[in-house]
């Protein structure tokens, strides 16, 4: 019944084919990955080289990912160090122990495939893209001509997380944004394949196991340090006792009395990034949709999941590599 079911459901969706193998299929398979990004691609390719060595294939991976860059962010480096090479503020890449440009990390191997993506708070605002993926894809393709580039999608962050007012927006909303603007502008600049990750934690946060829910039993509005609530579901950072920095935008509870080991830390929510379970469902997309191999036959489990859990994930990958839609898909996005 299971399997008629699982049968109906990919019958009724389009399927995105994941990239054809490099090498003949059962045999060793090696790519050269080169992603431009911030702490979101840092996430996602985290546990990338693990689960390509579990596999048996080899990656070389580059992860040009300084904090907080934006699509606009990476192409006005890249204007700044075309002018003046030796200027700082264009060389925001290290790679191999070696701080880089743009240009030079794009030069810097034969790359078979470079991903780009916006940064997560402009990912849901249409206007952001826009020239800047178009002028940074150009400028990639100036200076790695064989490589392919595709976009890497994203996720949309907890719901209840207060950054922005996202928690007050309806459920789904910045996923059906940022979905909506990762396909428009792919097809716009004709970017032909997505990563999407976005739809696999969406796909999570849907599904009777991974729904997010907070610990009914903890008090979030007076918390005791150093208690941290029980949210075995949750796919993203979650809270944490934290010393606040000069950015820090969505402190829950000060806590800048108390004494200790506690002394001037914040009950403080990090509702954007992917926490370790995260990064894990991240990277079985990463490595289905650019190995074109079935994520769901490495055995791979992490120390903190059980089995079942692991390939649980691994089965969320799957679906959204092969095009399985949430349930929040976006109606206009073709």
């Amino acid at each position: 019944m299971l399997k008629l079911l699982l049968f109906a459901i990919f019958s009724a969706v389009s399927i995105v084919p994941a990239a054809e193998p490099a090498l003949p299929s059962g045999g060793k398979k090696s790519l050269k990955i080169l992603g431009i990004g911030n702490s979101f691609l840092r996430n996602a390719t985290s546990a990338l080289p693990k689960i390509v060595s579990e596999a048996g294939h080899e990656l070389t991976l580059g992860v040009g990912a300084p904090g907080g860059r934006s699509l606009k962010n990476h192409y006005d480096a890249a204007m700044i160090s075309e002018e003046n090479p030796d200027d700082p503020r264009g060389r925001l890449y290290e790679y191999k122990s070696r701080k880089m440009s743009l240009k030079e990390i794009l030069t810097a191997e034969k790359w078979d495939i470079v991903t780009i993506q916006q940064a997560s708070p402009e990912s849901w605002k249409s206007d952001s893209f826009r020239p800047y993926a178009r002028n940074l894809l150009d400028y990639i393709k100036k200076y790695a001509p064989d490589a392919e580039v595709v976009y890497h999608q994203t996720w949309a962050w907890r719901p209840d997380h207060t950054r922005m007012g996202m928690d007050k927006q309806p459920a789904g909303f910045m996923y059906r944004e940022l979905t909506r603007n990762y396909h428009a502008s792919a097809r716009e600049i004709g970017i032909k394949r997505i990563i999407p990750v976005g739809d696999a934690f969406q796909l999570a946060a849907e599904s009777p196991e991974w729904k997010f829910e907070r610990d009914p039993d903890f008090d979030y509005a007076d918390p005791e340090y150093p208690s941290l609530p029980n949210e075995k579901n949750s796919i993203h950072g979650g809270f944490a006792w934290r010393t606040p920095s000069s950015g820090d935008v969505d402190v829950e509870v000060d806590a800048s009395k108390l004494a200790g080991d506690g002394a001037g830390k914040v009950f403080r929510l990090d509702g954007s990034h992917a926490n370790a379970t995260g990064c894990y469902l991240a990277a079985c997309v990463w490595f289905e949709f650019l190995y074109g191999e079935d994520v769901r036959k490495v055995e791979s489990t992490p120390s903190w999941l059980t089995p079942e859990r692991a390939a649980s994930l691994r089965e969320i990958a799957h679906q959204a590599v092969n095009g399985l839609r949430p349930k929040a898909w976006p109606a206009d996005v073709p």
